[in-house]
């Protein structure tokens, strides 16, 4: 285990997501927007009628992943979270149609149907990144 500590918070922004755009795209737009290194995804709910997950499919290595594509389909997105490592977004949904929930990993793709609105808290005091390790599997580093 290893621990990284930022020792001070930065900004707060709120992301009013209106229909029709898409969650990562809205997400990588303001981390450019607004030169975010280090953040976490502390609060998100919205509405999707498309969505592009993925998850893993295995448990071993090499990493199996597969890729949940619903289309025209009204979804309910009870929670959105994740870190933001050195500008690159890894954000996870928990979404649910009428019979069932699940969740993955947010690919391009997620469209908001009817509102979305995600909470992200600027880290200060980081100096981190994300490689893969010797696995290939993504981990965050000291730089």
């Amino acid at each position: 285990m290893e621990t990284f500590v930022s020792d001070r918070v930065g900004r707060t922004f709120i992301l009013k997501l209106e229909q029709g755009e898409d969650l990562l795209e809205a997400i990588e737009q303001l981390i450019k927007e607004q030169k975010i290194e280090n953040a976490v995804v502390v609060s998100g709910i919205a509405t999707f009628d498309r969505s592009v997950l993925h998850q893993i499919s295995g448990t071993d290595y090499p990493i199996e992943v597969y890729i949940d594509k619903k289309t025209d389909v009204p979804l309910e997105v009870a929670g959105v979270d994740g870190f933001i490592c050195d500008g690159e977004p890894h954000i996870h949904a928990t979404i649910a149609d009428k019979t069932s929930a699940y969740g993955g990993h947010v690919l391009k793709g997620c469209r908001i149907l009817y509102l979305g609105e995600i909470v992200i808290q600027e880290l200060l005091g980081l100096s981190i990144h994300r490689h893969p390790n010797e696995k290939g599997a993504n981990h965050i580093y000291s730089k």
